[in-house]
Parts: structure tokens; C-alpha cells; sequence
């Protein structure tokens, strides 16, 4: 195979994250059958994980472990990032559009002297076999296809745009351990605390319920909470529903929250502000609730219901637990 491509693979809990199967799948797509996909797991036990990533798709899975990589410091998952990439010397590195994806990406490009495309929803490879990159601009409004004019790629793949390759039971892939260059620290993680322990993420979430002003009170969530428990959902908040104190601000989406892209989504009470509108623009089918027939949440809706929600999501929450009764 004339090139290889670096998929960096993300656990949470010990577990794989699913964008990372779908980044596979993305390298494999950008790649095409002459290149050689292979991932990089970081973390304490990480090499457990390896024949996974194989039946997903990677070729070759590189491990680094070592205790500064139980909890994402910066530097430390940089230096062992780094040291995978040295020995790899990959075409391509591609991450998800994660929170750590985010972070590390544009570091290594800077290292790299290398250019980054992110926030990638789309890949194809056009008649002439250049690979193009579809990424939303404009807060969501228009998209824009780039290409890079160098090697290496760095990349950044949206959760929940890229369909993950079907799993192989019967594949296998090399493994190579990559020492941990132990770099110098100036800050030591001691332990991280999630506020959102045993809730499903919001960004890999195929259902999202969101609630904004209109549900008055941190009480107002609770029916939508129960929708969402329903149909296995994650529940989110336009931006005014956190500032009015509704919420927790990690349940915001929208320009300076989460970007949320699940098969379905639910404004309750989201009148449809721009900012919100540029967080779940891109989810397959979106409901929208709202008392005002002329709020603009209904202009980008594909099923608008005009109703009080404490009247509708109750009716919702019932027809979906009798719909889904084994």
C-alpha cells in the first residue's frame, strides 16, 4: 500500500467512543484501497482495545500506556501523539471533532508545518481521485468542499456524520507499542469529576431532546427528560434556557455550546435564534414545539407541532412508550 493514515481513537469509561469508528471509516473513504489505516490508543489498558479497532476497520493499532495518560492532559497525550507519529510517519492523521480532537489537531499541524481541515461531514473522491472535504460555514448555512495541495492531512471528522464500516468479527490487526517519551509536566490531572456521569453524550446522542425559555423553571426539564428516557436520548438547552439558570451550561448547543448532529431532534420551547440553529442544524429530522406559530425554529423544521409543551411532550412521551412496547 503506497500510504498510511493515523486514526486517533478516543475511550471514555474504558470503552471505545463511537466517533472512532466512524473516523476509521472516514480514513478509509479519503484513503481508498491503496492505503493502509491504522489507529492510535492512548491510556492506561489501552491495548485491550486493539482487536476492536480491528474489527472496525484499522490495519495496524499503535498503543501508548502509561499512568499520565489515564485522564486527557494536553501535553502529555500531545508528547505520546507525537512520538506514534514519528514512528508511524503517516500520509494523514485523523481525529474526531471532539472536545480533544479539537485541541490536538491544530497543535500537531503547527508541529507538522502542515495544513487542517475540520469539522468534516462529508468525504468523496472526485473523478480525478482528489479527496474533497465537506465542512459546514456560516454557522451551518452553506457548506464548502477543500482539498488539501500537501501531505501530511490533518483532519477532524464530526460524530455522527460518517456511517462506521460493519464490524468483522475475524479480523485482526498488528499491534506495536510506542514508548512514552515522559515529557517534562506543568500541570498533573489527580482525578476528574463528570457532572454527567451515566448520561449519554450529546454529541454521539441519536436522539436529543432540547428545552429552551419556554420550559419557565429547572422544572420545566422534566418532561423532557422523561421523552428522552424513553427513546434513549440525551436532553439539551438553547443558550437562554442555561442563561436564565434552567440548566447546566454543558447542556448548551448552539455557536458557543455543542454541536449536535442526531437522527432526531426536539426543540421544546427554542424559539430558533441563529446561534442555537447553528448547534443541531444538521440533524437528520428535527420537531420542532413551540406556542408561536411564527417562531423561526419552525423555518428549518421538517415536523412542526403549535402547542403548549407541557401539553405536548407529555402526549409524545405516552404514544412512544406504547409504540415501543416489545
Amino acid at each position: 500500500m503506497s500510504k498510511t493514515f493515523l486514526v486517533v481513537a478516543e475511550t471514555r469509561g474504558g470503552s471505545l467512543r463511537q466517533v472512532s469508528y466512524e473516523t476509521i471509516s472516514a480514513a478509509r473513504t479519503a484513503g481508498g484501497t491503496d492505503t493502509a489505516v491504522a489507529a492510535v490508543l492512548l491510556g492506561a489498558g489501552a491495548s485491550a482495545l486493539a482487536n476492536e479497532l480491528a474489527q472496525y476497520g484499522a490495519d495496524r493499532v499503535y498503543t501508548v500506556e502509561h499512568a499520565d495518560l489515564e485522564h486527557y492532559n494536553p501535553q502529555a497525550y500531545f508528547a505520546a501523539l507525537h512520538a506514534v507519529v514519528q514512528s508511524a510517519q503517516p500520509d494523514a492523521i485523523f481525529f474526531g471533532h471532539t472536545a480533544i480532537g479539537k485541541d490536538l489537531a491544530p497543535q500537531l499541524a503547527a508541529e507538522l508545518g502542515t495544513g487542517q481541515i475540520s469539522d468534516v461531514t462529508a468525504i468523496e473522491v472526485d473523478g480525478s481521485g482528489e479527496t474533497l472535504f465537506t465542512r459546514p460555514i456560516y454557522a451551518g448555512k452553506a457548506l464548502e468542499k477543500k482539498a488539501f495541495t500537501a501531505f501530511p492531512w490533518i483532519v477532524t471528522v464530526r460524530p455522527n456524520n460518517i456511517t462506521p464500516l460493519a464490524p468483522n468479527a475475524t479480523r485482526t490487526a498488528d499491534t506495536e507499542a510506542i514508548a512514552y517519551p515522559e515529557p517534562t509536566l506543568h500541570t498533573i490531572i489527580r482525578d476528574v469529576v463528570r457532572n454527567t456521569s451515566g448520561k449519554i453524550d450529546l454529541s454521539e446522542a441519536k436522539v436529543v431532546i432540547s428545552g429552551g425559555r419556554g420550559v419557565r423553571s429547572a422544572d420545566g426539564f422534566k418532561p423532557l427528560e422523561e421523552l428522552a428516557a424513553v427513546l434513549g436520548g440525551a436532553v439539551g438547552a438553547s443558550r437562554g434556557a442555561c442563561d436564565a439558570g434552567y440548566c447546566d451550561y454543558a447542556l448548551q448547543i448552539g455557536q458557543t455550546g455543542k454541536v449536535v448532529t442526531p437522527e432526531l431532534y426536539i426543540a421544546a420551547g427554542i424559539s430558533g435564534a441563529i446561534q442555537h440553529v447553528a448547534g443541531m442544524s444538521s440533524s437528520r429530522v428535527i420537531i420542532a414545539i413551540n406556542k408561536d406559530p411564527e417562531a423561526p425554529i419552525f423555518k428549518i423544521a421538517d415536523y412542526g407541532i403549535v402547542g403548549d409543551l407541557f401539553e405536548v411532550v407529555p402526549l409524545l412521551t405516552e404514544q412512544f412508550k406504547q409504540a415501543l412496547q416489545p
